[in-house]
């Protein structure tokens, strides 16, 4: 049995409009846009890119993100750290949540 995650998959990722295509076309162009030079540089957004692929654990997201950050002119030590503040706020999340923990506690103590 084979993975259930294949890397040359990334490349079919433009059939998934196959058969919807006004939808994927109207996703692709937004996507070309948020990706596009503005008040963040395409660098800033690539690095942005790679940590949410990294908090949402979407192994293809990695792959194209990493590859993108380096053609882009970062290096792996800012690439890592960008990877780091990914990490360090989805463990902040999920530690801030233990508030509502202690709400809910303190509420059905009383």
């Amino acid at each position: 049995m084979g993975d259930y995650y294949r890397s040359e998959d990334l490349g079919k990722f433009a059939e998934i409009g196959r058969d919807a295509p006004e939808l994927a076309e109207k996703f692709f162009g937004w996507y070309e846009s948020v990706f596009a030079e503005g008040a963040l540089s395409a660098r800033e957004k690539a690095l942005i890119a790679l940590a949410v692929a990294h908090s949402e654990q979407c192994p293809y997201c990695i792959d194209a993100y990493t590859r993108s950050c380096l053609e882009q002119g970062s290096n792996p030590a800012q690439m890592t750290e960008a990877v780091h503040v990914a990490a360090a706020i989805k463990g902040g999340a999920a530690l801030v949540h233990g508030v509502q923990m202690r709400n809910t506690t303190d509420k059905l103590s009383m």
